[in-house]
């Protein structure tokens, strides 16, 4: 029975020995877990990254070189980094604070006394005392029991209490809904159930994110490329400054270095990060305001993307309660029968579906008992015997399932009772059935808890399950939108589809679960055919939506039990209930805090808000980056001493990209979700990039030609950027509203007074391009504008047509 040369007394528990004993071999129920992630490797993930080296790189130099008005960008990369740590953060927090043990307080019978004492405390072979309302701290095994049940829908999904008997097991994180019991810890610590599966749930993951790996992937790209184009753009740089061997003998090689740098920093998107943080930020706050609460950002995009949406039964679709629907007299009524179920309802230790009689039959009243049989979950039935005073109530009745107490006759369609149960069980009512035998119980009968001779049924009773009022709304909303559902529960398939049918899905039945495949790509087949499954595990959950996922779903999971946890974990994006287990909020990327399923639809809408308008502010960013990447690769090549400081990016930067992206980005947009985001935003950002870099190089070329000054050509090539820039915004803006029109002009009015107000001027080092040089400025912007036209129309006419 126990370990280690001591025994539990199964009456008076450990001794204070045996308990020393078992805390020096390291043998308690103390448990600290590993946190899920260091903070020095999420620092270390987005701190110490090739791009923010590159970047830091830069900013350093230009402060080293006394040029810290161009150092601006370094603000930018900062701003990413902070994001990208406190988006982690956030998700460790809530990992780390999960717990599926939440009782205070455990009681341990030692030395034949009973105390309370922290759940820490238990040691191995402990003797644990159980009675109703308390939560079990360790795996334990039954060693006595007086009518306990326990509760273990939160670990299995089964929705009835559980009788346990002496040998069976229970679970830590189960509840204790009646009787008490005597349980010997045969399980501590990590190795207990609730701290297994938590052990698993904090596995630290992040949401799958289809603009954040797009944008990381464009990143890691630019990174990569940025060492040899560097060394190209600086190799030009020096050879207009005069050579290798000249250049360092004077300050010249300081301006090659800024100009190098002015290249590289051209080609990082830096506030395409930042500007998609900002909207995924903006939108966790709208849902906020809605009762949503988003663990992890990226998550209101995630759920925009989803096309199969898994729900649990018990606490999601249906409230987690039971209410009268129902009594059908049968033949064999007389009267009296309302007085029983009255006296049912009314009993002291009436059991949550007794007690939903007490509203249809309040003033039933009945006279106390001359004996009774408790409600058992492992014989599914009670009985109560009244005296002869009572002519009405004479003899025993018995309220149970029909099966339990008429057998064949309650599941066989020919006999009346079966019939009428098979019918309304299929519409997936709870039935129960009154019965009466004429003699009164005998003691022997009593004891023994058997069935009284000469039983016959007298009434069938009925109870649903209540359904959330807004789940048939928001599922009807998913199928319209072509998002498939799939409804897994724990209890019976044929409840559960019925549920299902409620709630307008075609569900002809359900599919036992335990008739599931064990090989994944055929589960995955079963998964495409059935969309109500019954008796699932918490393990058969997690497979479901691994199996959906392995056939390109992108999947969400709904629950609010500790059996969904792992699901809930493993879906592209969780949604749990805030009735739910501490475990399931922790892991799910949203939390539904008022529970209401209507707000699904908002999650959708704000989601498509975010793709569609990323990608619009993407197409700004990255066709920067392309005419950046253009423009260094050219005039590298060309050996031109480049056309900018960066300072003077910052103005096409913040002008044309940067503030308006802030206000697009956060634009109403109900576009659906099409696969493809990158693909779309490069299609137009690289020939629209290609027209701007040829575009520049080109007009630099002339100017050379025309003798105009550096300090003119770097001008005249930052307007020539800017008023592209801004066509390029209202390109990308239309269809054009008030509000763009608006937000677009604020820009060109923002440009002009850049370049008339005397101390902008002289900050970003503008001067008059010269009269020549204002006619080629033109020319090429206008060809440019053109150009881009052009592009634009292909790109419409061959890659937005599906959308």
């Amino acid at each position: 029975m126990a370990a280690a040369g001591a025994t539990t007394d199964e009456v008076s528990g450990l001794t204070v020995e045996a308990v020393e004993q078992r805390r020096r071999e390291g043998r308690t129920n103390a448990y600290e877990p590993d946190t899920s992630r260091s903070i020095w490797s999420i620092v270390r993930a987005n701190v110490f990254t090739l791009f923010n080296g590159i970047v830091g790189t830069c900013f350093l130099v230009l402060l080293l070189v006394g040029r810290w008005q161009d150092a601006l960008f370094g603000i930018a990369a900062l701003s990413n980094a902070v994001i990208g740590c406190v988006q982690e953060f956030r998700a460790k927090a809530a990992l780390d604070r999960l717990a599926l043990l939440g009782a205070p307080r455990a009681r341990v019978r030692r030395d034949g006394a009973e105390r309370e004492l922290p759940p820490q405390e238990i040691v191995i072979d402990d003797l644990l005392v159980l009675r109703a309302g308390d939560q079990i701290a360790a795996d334990a095994v039954v060693v006595a029991a007086r009518a306990l049940q326990v509760d273990e829908s939160m670990l299995t999904g089964e929705s009835d209490a559980v009788d346990k008997h002496p040998g069976d097991e229970v679970l830590s994180g189960s509840i204790v809904v009646a009787g008490q019991g005597d349980t010997r810890v045969n399980r501590v610590g990590a190795d207990a159930y609730a701290n297994s599966f938590a052990s698993e749930a904090k596995r630290f993951s992040l949401v799958a994110s289809e603009l954040r790996g797009s944008i990381d992937r464009v990143l890691k790209w630019v990174s990569w490329g940025i060492g040899p184009i560097g060394f190209l753009v600086l190799n030009a740089q020096i050879m207009v400054a005069g050579g290798w061997g000249e250049v360092f003998a004077t300050d010249a090689w300081q301006q090659a270095i800024v100009n190098t740098i002015a290249a590289l920093t051209a080609m990082i998107p830096l506030g395409l990060v930042l500007m998609t943080s900002i909207a995924f930020a903006v939108g966790a706050v709208k849902l906020a305001s809605k009762q949503v609460l988003v663990n992890e950002l990226p998550a209101v995009e995630g759920l925009a993307r989803v096309d199969v949406i898994c729900l649990d039964k018990t606490g999601t679709l249906t409230a987690g309660e039971i209410a009268f629907d129902a009594a059908r007299p049968l033949e064999a009524a007389g009267s009296g029968w309302e007085r029983v179920l009255g006296w049912y309802g009314a009993a002291p230790d009436a059991n949550a579906t007794a007690r939903c009689l007490r509203d249809p039959y309040p003033e039933a009243a009945a006279p106390s008992p001359a004996a009774t049989i408790p409600f058992s979950s492992a014989r599914k039935w009670s009985a109560v015997a009244f005296g002869d005073d009572d002519a009405e109530l004479g003899g025993t009745w018995v309220l149970g399932a029909p099966e339990m107490i008429f057998g064949d006759d309650a599941v066989d369609p020919s006999h009346p009772l079966g019939a009428l149960v098979a019918e309304l069980s299929s519409r997936g009512l709870r039935t129960l059935v009154l019965a009466h035998a004429e003699a009164p119980p005998i003691r022997a009968e009593i004891d023994s808890e058997t069935l009284p001779e000469g039983i016959r049924p007298i009434a069938v009773v009925t109870f649903r399950e209540l359904l959330r009022p807004d789940a048939a709304q928001t599922l009807s909303y998913f199928r319209a939108q072509d998002v498939g559902i799939r409804i897994i529960s724990g209890d019976n398939p044929r409840t559960v589809a019925a549920i299902a049918r409620e709630l307008g899905i075609d569900a002809p039945e359900g599919f036992d679960a335990r008739r599931l495949p064990e090989d994944d790509a055929t589960l995955a087949e079963v998964l495409e055919e059935h969309h109500v499954f019954g008796r699932v595990t918490p393990e058969q959950k997690k497979r479901m939506v691994v199996a959906l996922q392995s056939r390109g779903h992108t999947v969400a999971m709904t629950g609010d039990g500790v059996n969904d946890a792992l699901a809930i974990k493993t879906a592209d994006i969780g949604i749990a209930m805030n009735s739910g287990s501490p475990a399931t909020k922790a892991v799910a990327r949203l939390v539904l805090l008022d529970g209401r399923f209507s707000h699904l639809p908002d999650v959708v809408a704000e989601g498509r808000q975010v793709i569609a308008n990323i990608e619009r502010v993407s197409m700004l960013f990255l066709t920067k980056t392309a005419y950046a990447t253009g423009l260094a690769l050219l005039f590298g090549l060309l050996v031109m001493e480049f056309p900018f400081l960066p300072r003077q990016l910052s103005i096409t930067d913040g002008l044309t990209i940067g503030i308006p992206a802030f206000f697009l980005a956060l634009m109403a947009n109900r576009r659906r979700y099409v696969p493809g985001f990158l693909r779309r935003s490069l299609s137009f950002a690289i020939p629209t990039g290609i027209v701007v870099a040829v575009t520049l190089t080109g007009y630099s070329l002339i100017a050379q030609r025309l003798g105009v000054a550096e300090d003119q050509l770097r001008t005249g090539s930052t307007i020539i950027l800017a008023v592209v820039g801004i066509w390029i915004l209202s390109i990308l803006s239309r269809p054009l509203n008030a509000f763009k029109v608006l937000v677009i002009g604020a820009m060109f009015i923002a440009l002009i007074g850049l370049f008339t107000l005397p101390l902008a001027r002289e900050f970003f080092q503008l001067v008059d391009p010269g009269e020549a040089a204002a006619w080629a400025l033109t020319g090429c912007a206008i060809l440019a504008i053109l150009a881009i036209e052009v592009v634009r129309l292909f790109h419409r006419r061959f890659v937005l047509r599906n959308l």
